[in-house]
């Protein structure tokens, strides 16, 4: 009883830092610190997940600082951009040119006020004065210049809305891209305006198609731009009311060539009458329909490729003075996406970002418009919050028990574990599914509750106990601490000999595997495996020795005196083929290079203890026990199985089926030896038929007796009802090459084997 009440008292009180997480992740009691821990890790991990890479497909003219110097500065008068609109889309041949830019008023550079006034003069009955003035309007018309280079061309102009008391509005809006009604009623799915400026009704007639630029930032954040609205609503009176596009958004439906086809999707209400949850924004229609995940406020995160600027290497820079002198050589920026915008800081265009203090904003839209085309999306799905509380009361509760039972150099591996566990399932489901989750509370609640629990069990555990635990926590499985725990006196790390079962599990097809996974992607993977093997050997109360590079060394009977662990030792190796084989249908699905395992098993005398130099000791066997099923290991892909037992272990574990494999002598030893393979056990349908197995122990007393004619004889049936078994193929070719051979008298049918086979 006392024990129970240490252990529950124990729990109560790691249970503290849960319940706080609890409360910040159900939203009751937020914690700022949290908030901002989680923007920094989504940060760090989207700039340590960028690509890196230059997207060919988008270039940005840049009204920088050196162009400003050389054409004046900003606004400029609208035949410049005229003539740079010419050459984009004429000369240079351009897909799309999308205008991170507003022109909301009149060009008053422009010389037609000069020459209306002459025409109102005491010349206008003058024909020839009159035709003189009809010759120069176009000319001295900037407006009308740079609508006439518009005009019928793939071009995006931009817009902004504003939110005020008194609604204002200037310019002409593009027609909405979906109505009000397109949203249920009840929630804003989109930010609302009232008011905006767009571009003057010359130029929104010569291009009707354009987006706006707004980026909205929560007040309560730090405002760093790492989402983007790509509907707005309007709900003024100046113009139709409605859902518009952002200027991506737009110039992604101009590159794609179709009509206007956008289509929210909704998730099921979460209760009966309650509201339908905004999912994402489908983007065309058909094959070529695009899905992209949106937030309630039909923001998306933005996919940056890089640092950002004109040399972060994502996208081409080309100076606007550059383009418009003709710099560029005819069709450079040929099928290309062209967006115009600026890094100048006077224009005031340079935003936060998690992957750049002065971002500039053109490029904002520019990695939106990379993103959609290559569907490198990124979403924080409606459950996130679920996901939080879930992996916060998870992780929490299995610390808060976990920590209880285990020793210190165990509950940190546990803790550790567990941090890597949340972790990697969210860096998983980050890199598979584009799904940005919260990290920060399940993050921290592990060194909180590990505090708590070991400050506690500090003082209630006892001093035999920790230390014992210290003594073989890292070696054994816990539930053969917990056995030891109960009378700590019996255990200590002396060597001794004892008889205990060893196990070598080698895994092959390494190579193969790193010439086809990145480094990180192979670590994973061998961890995972080797995760999977460590639990079946814990599970069968098998002590880990050692990991050597692809191998794991394991034994049994000892520091806990277990009965049967030469059976245990073999179910465990079964089990472990049977975990590969599991693995191995997944590669083969996802078509990686498949893997195998060479298992050795022995039985018998060895010695068991802390072992090692002065400078590094570790709990391990030695002896000729030892080395031997290290050899068996080796002599598995000889035989073409994947475990290879000695007689000595077949004898002590009797419910299993055998095959007998061979007569061996291997390196360092004189004595030949019998080996085995386990088939499973006895009654259990994969053992093999007994008539199989009789008539394979007829052919190898034919093999031994030297009678090679009859020994094929009987080989004969078990070949033809398996011919792939290369156990069958050895022994074929070994009577094939032995049967014009008289009979040796000092023969006694083993096979020599003087290295360590591969």
């Amino acid at each position: 009883m006392s024990g129970l009440r240490r252990h529950g008292a124990r729990i109560a009180i790691t249970l503290l830092p849960v319940m706080l997480m609890l409360l910040h992740a159900a939203d009751i009691w937020r914690l700022p610190l949290l908030v901002r821990l989680d923007q920094i890790i989504y940060d760090a991990r989207l700039r340590a997940t960028m690509p890196g890479t230059l997207d060919p497909r988008i270039v940005i003219v840049d009204i920088d600082e050196t162009s400003l110097q050389q054409l004046g500065q900003w606004p400029w008068s609208r035949d410049k951009l005229a003539r740079l609109t010419d050459e984009l889309m004429g000369r240079q041949r351009a897909a799309v040119l999308g205008f991170d830019v507003l022109f909301a008023e009149p060009d008053t550079s422009s010389g037609l006020p000069v020459l209306r006034q002459l025409a109102a003069g005491p010349w206008h009955d003058d024909p020839k004065f009159a035709a003189e003035i009809e010759r120069l309007t176009p000319q001295l018309d900037h407006d009308a210049l740079f609508a006439t280079a518009l005009a019928g061309r793939r071009v995006a102009l931009g817009y902004y809305f504003t939110q005020t008391a008194g609604a204002r509005a200037t310019g002409r809006l593009p027609a909405p891209a979906l109505p009000p009604q397109a949203f249920p009623p009840g929630l804003d799915y989109a930010a609302r305006w009232n008011g905006f400026g767009a571009n003057i009704p010359l130029l929104a007639t010569a291009a009707p198609e354009a987006g706006f630029f707004n980026v909205v930032l929560d007040p309560r954040e730090d405002g760093v731009v790492r989402s983007v609205p790509l509907l707005a609503r309007y709900d003024g009176t100046d113009a139709r009311p409605g859902h518009y596009e952002s200027l991506a958004l737009v110039v992604h439906r101009l590159i794609e060539g179709s009509p206007p086809a956008l289509t929210p999707v909704f998730a099921p209400a979460a209760s009966p009458g309650g509201w339908p949850a905004l999912e994402a924004l489908q983007l065309g229609a058909g094959a070529s329909r695009l899905r992209v995940p949106v937030d309630q406020s039909a923001s998306m995160l933005v996919p940056f490729r890089g640092p950002g600027g004109a040399r972060g290497g994502s996208f081409r820079y080309v100076a606007a003075a550059q383009a418009l002198a003709g710099a560029l050589a005819p069709g450079e920026l040929e099928g290309k996406v062209v967006l115009i915008g600026t890094t100048a800081p006077g224009l005031q265009d340079l935003r936060s970002t998690p992957v750049g203090a002065v971002f500039p904003g053109v490029e904002v839209h520019a990695n939106i418009i990379s993103g959609l085309l290559d569907r490198r999306l990124l979403v924080t799905p409606d459950y996130a919050a679920g996901y939080e509380l879930v992996t916060v009361l998870g992780a929490g509760l299995l610390l808060a028990i976990g920590l209880s039972l285990l020793s210190a150099p165990r509950a940190a591996l546990l803790a550790v574990l567990t941090a890597a566990a949340l972790a990697g399932l969210n860096s998983w489901l980050y890199l598979g599914a584009g799904l940005v989750l919260p990290l920060a509370a399940a993050l921290v609640v592990v060194p909180l509750a590990f505090a708590f629990s070991m400050s506690w069990g500090y003082f209630v555990e006892a001093r035999a106990s920790r230390s014992l635990a210290k003594l073989f926590g890292t070696y054994v499985p816990p539930q053969l601490v917990d056995e030891m725990r109960a009378d700590p006196a019996r255990y200590s790390m002396r060597a001794q000999g004892k008889q205990l079962t060893v196990m070598f599990c080698d895994m092959r097809g390494f190579t193969r595997l790193s010439e086809r996974m990145a480094p990180v992607e192979l670590q994973a993977f061998l961890n995972a495996v080797f995760s999977r093997l460590t639990r079946i050997i814990s599970e069968h109360r098998g002590t880990i020795d050692k990991y050597m590079g692809d191998c794991v060394m394991a034994f049994w009977g000892a520091p806990v005196d277990t009965p049967g662990h030469a059976a245990l030792a073999v179910e465990a190796a079964l089990q472990m083929a049977a975990a590969v084989r599991e693995i191995n249908g997944t590669h083969r699905d996802n078509g990686r290079p498949e893997i195998s395992v060479g298992i050795g098993i022995n039985t018998g005398l060895m010695s068991v203890g802390d072992m090692g130099s002065a400078v590094r000791r570790s709990y391990t066997v030695v002896g000729d026990a030892v080395n031997l099923a290290s050899r068996l290991e080796g002599l598995s892909s000889h035989y073409g199985i994947e475990i290879v037992a000695s007689a000595a272990t077949q004898s002590a574990a009797p419910d299993f089926a055998w095959q007998e494999l061979d007569l061996v002598r291997v390196k360092g030893k004189a004595r030949a030896v019998r080996i085995f393979t386990p088939l499973g056990r006895m009654g259990d349908s994969a053992e093999g038929s007994h008539e199989a197995l009789a008539q394979w122990a007829r052919t190898l007393d034919a093999y031994r007796a030297q009678d090679w004619h009859q020994a094929q004889h009987l080989l004969a049936p078990l070949l033809a009802a398996d011919a792939k078994k290369v156990l069958y193929q050895l022994y074929a070719e070994r009577l094939a090459s032995l049967a014009l051979r008289p009979k040796d008298p000092d023969w006694d049918g083993a096979t020599r084997f003087d290295s360590k086979q591969q």
